[in-house]
Parts: structure tokens; sequence; C-alpha cells
């Protein structure tokens, strides 16, 4: 009986990924605090990201096609991967070229767009978001609830509703802010399972370097 059980698993998390390039619902974008990844990892890898002077606060973790509960990811694709020109050209908002390649090759490939039209439109997601001026240059560690980096995002977008946004943490830090868009890369609410606020009352938001 174990063994069916696990054959019934594997079948399961097989077909989570591989999924058919543009059959998805909605857009969430995903902007990381990169002193909190540093922090957590950036540092140990000795990435150019994190040394000091890069003054990089919200960066772009990527733009994730979405179901209205899951999501798709690694999907089969004809598309070519994109050039290392293309990659090193997403560095100046996502700080490196090997995050812009993964997230291509985990996302990007689901979207049923070039490598280029994945990137232009990544681009033209972050761009549109307001990012809260009080961020911007965090001279120093502060401790404050995650409730309030939320606001600070929806006093900055007033387009924006509580529920088309969710601010994550990490290890007792704030770690990402996600907002869910249409294709058209308009706000829209999020799904149930996006919705995951964190509810820390003294989450750690390291400074800028």
């Amino acid at each position: 009986m174990r063994w069916l059980v696990l054959l019934i698993l594997a079948a399961t998390v097989t077909r989570a990924a591989g999924e058919q390039p543009g059959k998805f619902d909605y857009y969430v974008l995903s902007l990381s605090w990169s002193p909190t990844w540093c922090a957590l990892e950036g540092d140990a890898r000795g990435s150019p990201q994190c040394e000091a002077g890069t003054d990089r606060g919200w960066v772009l973790h990527g733009l994730w096609p979405q179901y209205e509960r899951g999501w798709p990811s690694y999907c089969p694709s004809t598309e070519r991967g994109p050039s290392r020109a293309q990659t090193r050209a997403m560095t100046d908002i996502m700080g490196s070229a090997g995050l812009a390649w993964h997230q291509w090759n985990k996302h990007g490939r689901c979207t049923g767009l070039t490598p280029g039209d994945y990137f232009d439109l990544s681009r033209r997601a972050y761009m549109s978001v307001s990012l809260p001026e009080a961020f911007r240059k965090l001279p120093e560690n502060v401790r404050l609830p995650a409730g309030v980096v939320e606001e600070s995002f929806l006093q900055a977008n007033p387009a924006w509703r509580p529920d088309m946004l969710t601010i994550t943490c990490k290890e007792g830090r704030i770690q990402e802010a996600r907002l869910c868009l249409t294709r058209a890369l308009k706000p829209r609410l999020c799904g149930a399972d996006v919705v995951e606020d964190c509810n820390l009352r003294d989450a750690l938001m390291d400074r800028v370097r």
C-alpha cells in the first residue's frame, strides 16, 4: 500500500511542473528586499549584489505566472534560452544575471513569451510600482511591524487594495512584497494561496548598503 501512495504522490509532483506555456490566470510580481537576501544567503555566496555601496533596496525577484490556485513552473518550451547579454541587461533591477536566467527558466518559459519579451514585461511591471520613499535610503537596521511595510506600499500606490498585496518574512526579517497583477499588468485581487501576510510585529529590516 505504501508504494502505491508514493507512486501517486510522485505523479502529483510531476504534474506540478511542465504545464503548457501561456495557460495561466494572472501574474505575481515579487519584489525582494535585497539586504535580507544578502544577510541570509548572498553574503555567504560572495554575491556582488551585496557589496557595500551597491545601494540596493527593493529588487525584482521575478514575474510569476499564476493560476487562481497554484502555479506552473519549468514549462516545456521551444524558445531558446536568453543570451548572456539579455540576462546581464537585467542586473540593474534584479541584482544578478544568474537570477534573471533562473527566473526565465522556472517562470518565464510558462508565459509563452520569448526571453526578450518576458524580460521587457518584467521590467514594465517593476517600473509600474512606486517604491515607498521611506525605504529608499534606509540608513540603519530597524524593527517594525510587517503591516507598516504593507501600508507604505499602499500609500505609495493608491490604486492598490490590501488584498492585492502581501508582505512575506523569512527568519524574522522582511523578505518580499508580492503584488498580484492581471495579464495586462493591472493590480487585481490575489488568490487565496498567495495572500499569506507576515504578521510579525518586530520584523527586522536590514539597512540599505
